[in-house]
């Protein structure tokens, strides 16, 4: 728990930070109620599909959830192909994105669950499983679309979601930190938070404590998978068009996000109000270089130069080393596993 609060600590010294600096180069306007705004409405999309990065890693074993982003562009492009064959997003503008709201998150509910089927029940190691569910997404997407993107338009209901304000917060910023705030609180205070975590940390004892390891994990890849829909409709509301390759580079930010959070690639490990700072600072991040007129070519570099640093930075608990509790510098060493019972 004191790691934990010295992560959540280090990440709010980066948001301030790079608020000063960024005020400082710009003038103050980098700090500008718009440009806030802006911020705020690019980080939903990303910040939903980095928790669900979190909560596969949680689940240990390798895991790791690489279909996000694919699941995402599914979801906005086989739901616009579908709804708009019943409804019309200008005549029926309530109907279609009530619709296209529906039937995108059963088709990541789907898609998750799929992922967690394949892990669980077939015990493919993670990160192939959604590998190849990713390509699978991707071509599943081409096909439905034909290599093109796929027209939404703005009905009214989808284009208040990804464009309008609540006292002048980003109203998609504002669904972002609810489901955020919903998802901390069950991993926290339920059974499956419980559950979950020790699944991570230690299977065996998991197993041993008769938790439904086949269950815990099928919940956890469609909660993933949950939340890679969300996303999708979050870019199809930001957007006129959804397109089956939006987000190329988006992978690799949710992955460096949930790092740079403290999740542990071995498992067990994540807190959801980390991710969504952590989420808040690389989009200052972004922000910054922008104002500093760097290209995304060199963006991309610093992200994984940053990923590589903080996976470094995680193995050797330089967060954990830097609190008074703890005396020496040396790599986390997992946890005991539980002895087996003779036979």
């Amino acid at each position: 728990m004191r790691n934990a609060n010295a992560q959540l600590l280090m990440l709010v010294i980066i948001n301030v930070a790079l608020l000063v600096v960024g005020a400082a180069i710009s003038g103050g306007s980098y700090l500008s109620l718009f440009n806030l705004q802006s911020m705020g409405g690019q980080v939903p999309e990303i910040g939903l599909l980095a928790i669900g990065v979190m909560l596969a890693m949680c689940a240990g074993n390798g895991g790791i959830d690489l279909s996000g982003i694919a699941l995402a562009n599914l979801s906005g492009v086989l739901s616009a192909v579908i709804v708009s064959s019943f409804y019309s997003a200008t005549d029926n503008e309530l109907a279609f994105s009530l619709a296209f709201i529906v039937v995108a998150i059963a088709i990541g509910v789907i898609g998750g669950a799929i992922n967690g089927i394949l892990i669980a029940k077939l015990n493919i190691t993670p990160i192939l499983c959604t590998l190849g569910t990713q390509m699978a997404f991707t071509g599943l997407a081409v096909v439905v679309a034909g290599g093109k993107a796929v027209t939404v338009g703005s009905p009214d209901l989808l284009s208040s979601i990804g464009n309008d304000m609540i006292l002048a917060v980003p109203i998609s910023f504002l669904a972002f930190a609810v489901i955020a705030l919903i998802l901390g609180a069950v991993l926290r205070l339920t059974p499956f938070g419980s559950w979950l975590m020790l699944t991570g940390t230690n299977p065996t004892a998991a197993v041993y404590a008769g938790f439904p390891r086949g269950g815990i994990l099928i919940g956890t890849y469609t909660l993933s998978g949950t939340l890679s829909a969300l996303a999708g409709i979050v870019i199809a509301a930001r957007n006129v068009n959804v397109k089956f390759d939006y987000g190329s580079s988006y992978l690799l930010i949710a992955i460096l996000i949930a790092v740079m959070a403290g999740v542990k690639p071995e498992g067990g490990h994540g807190r959801v109000v980390s991710v969504v700072l952590s989420a808040i600072a690389l989009q200052l991040m972004s922000s910054l270089l922008n104002f500093g007129g760097l290209s995304n070519f060199v963006r991309d570099f610093a992200w994984g130069l940053l990923l590589l640093l903080f996976l470094a930075v995680g193995h050797y608990d330089v967060v954990g080393f830097l609190t008074p509790s703890n005396g020496h510098f040396k790599p986390s060493s997992p946890v005991p596993q539980a002895p087996k019972p003779n036979n």
